[in-house]
């Protein structure tokens, strides 16, 4: 057999590691993080901007936070201000926000305020890993834990689950626990629909677009929509039939934010 080589192979730069070094370590962090935030202070459902706030917002106060997001990127809808166009934009006072992440950005007009999408969405994802939260992407909700009529956690699967005809695989869910749960899940409102089914929650869709009403609304009723579960961003919108705002993201920035400090609140009644 011809001995494959490599005699034009360039000066070496890298250090000697195994193949199976590098799957290990994978595996290995993954599983940590999987096994240490089964039991988190909180669980936020969505990685769009008012979930990464929150997160970010919580993680800081000194929660143990994981965010689960069924896409295998973070950010929602941010990268985008409408239309495939990148820049997005915030009315005062939300680019305070960005003032705190150090995201540079142009005032366009008084109160109107814009910046890359890219450059926003990048900023607040390292906010949050910086804060401490951790993450599982292509993670699907699926359900709720719900004990003596209250939320205590999620069950989620891998995304790519959902894919498979049933007929073919049916790979059973697991659950993880928390103190509380935010529903960031934006349109869908994966958990508040899960309690509409039961019968425990009302929703009633988004109206149509009205950017004054729909920001202002949605930043004062976010909040706890069911012991244990605060909802937040669009899932407010969807919830409680608001306007909806279209491709500016400071109510999105600042129900995070709210729902940050409604959820440390709950949790210093429960420890009581």
């Amino acid at each position: 057999m011809q001995q494959v080589t490599h005699s034009d192979e360039a000066p070496k730069i890298f250090a000697d590691v195994k193949e199976m070094e590098i799957t290990r370590a994978i595996a290995n962090e993954f599983h940590s993080v999987l096994i240490d935030r089964a039991d988190s202070d909180v669980i936020i459902i969505g990685a769009g901007p008012a979930g990464l706030t929150a997160s970010k917002e919580l993680a800081t106060m000194g929660f143990r936070v994981l965010v689960i997001e069924q896409n295998n990127y973070l950010g929602g809808g941010y990268w985008l201000g409408g239309y495939m166009m990148n820049p997005v934009t915030v009315r005062a006072p939300a680019q305070k926000i960005w003032d705190e992440l150090g995201i540079p950005y142009k005032k366009v007009s008084e109160g109107l305020y814009l910046t890359p999408g890219p450059h926003a969405v990048s900023k607040l994802i390292a906010a949050a890993c910086d804060a401490g939260v951790k993450f599982l992407n292509l993670t699907k909700f699926d359900d709720l834990v719900l004990k003596n009529g209250r939320v205590r956690g999620v069950v989620v699967n891998w995304m790519p689950v959902s894919a498979l005809p049933r007929n073919i695989t049916c790979v059973d869910p697991i659950a993880l626990e928390s103190k509380m749960v935010i529903d960031a899940s934006g349109h869908d409102s994966v958990a508040v629909k899960r309690l509409v089914d039961r019968k425990l929650v009302e929703w009633k869709g988004m109206d149509p677009m009205w950017v004054d009403d729909g920001e202002n609304r949605v930043v004062h009723k976010t909040g706890e929509v069911f012991p244990g579960l605060v909802v937040a961003g669009m899932s407010v919108t969807e919830t409680y039939g608001i306007p909806r705002m279209g491709p500016t993201y400071g109510s999105m920035l600042l129900s995070g934010k709210k729902a940050a400090e409604v959820t440390a609140a709950k949790m210093k009644e429960l420890r009581r």
